[in-house]
């Protein structure tokens, strides 16, 4: 059974991981009969947001204990995750991959990326092992594996594509019901909820990116 490799950032799309897209990825890798183990940074989030006011939260929440919410626990600090041990990487989205994987939200194409983020992906970048992300995480691709990367934030004119058109990414308009192969880094990209308007147009493009995903690894 193939093994995958998935990256969370917190839970809740303003702070952490974007919900849907998680729990639609690990669906959809259990309908490849693949094997998922999730992972996230053991340290405290950058804020924490009120999901339904939208204000900030003056409390202190730790990354992987949150996302731990979102897989019943099942969850393991990145630090531990061995690139050896899976055969693909998955990063869903939501803004804590732009605040607790990296500074992206803050400082665009200034951005740095959490170093136990940046050893994990490029572990798996460095063994041409297939990877797949989603949403906003793309963004951070050109840090991963360099300038000339080729993938999908949606549409063109998004804020975001200009700064990872700036980190020497190659952007590919994309609708929401597909996604973007860099074949020659076997990297795959899908819009999801940079697009999607509902559950069921962001399960498309991601059910179809986790199809080539497990065919890959």
């Amino acid at each position: 059974m193939k093994k995958i490799a998935v990256i969370l950032s917190g839970c809740g799309v303003f702070d952490g991981a974007e919900c849907n897209e998680v729990i639609l990825s690990l669906l959809a890798i259990e309908q490849q009969d693949a094997k998922w183990d999730c992972f996230a940074p053991d340290k405290t989030q950058h804020h924490v947001l009120n999901h339904h006011s939208g204000e900030e939260i003056a409390e202190p929440r730790n990354v992987m204990v949150e996302a731990g919410r979102l897989v019943r626990g099942s969850i393991a600090p990145l630090s531990t995750l061995d690139a050896n041990d899976y055969d693909a990487l998955l990063v869903p989205g939501g803004f804590g991959v732009a605040k607790n994987l990296s500074d992206f939200a803050f400082k665009g194409a200034e951005c740095q990326l959490d170093p136990d983020f940046k050893r994990a992906t490029k572990a798996f970048a460095s063994a041409e092992k297939p990877a797949g992300y989603l949403c906003i995480a793309p963004a951070l691709l050109p840090l991963i594996y360099g300038p000339g990367v080729k993938a999908t934030l949606g549409n063109d004119d998004d804020e975001a594509v200009g700064a990872f058109t700036q980190l020497g990414g190659e952007h590919v308009a994309c609708p929401v019901n597909d996604f973007v192969l860099d074949q020659s880094r076997r990297l795959l990209s899908s819009p999801a909820y940079m697009l999607a308007g509902s559950i069921k147009e962001a399960q498309t493009g991601i059910s179809k990116l986790v199809e080539k995903l497990v065919a890959l690894a």
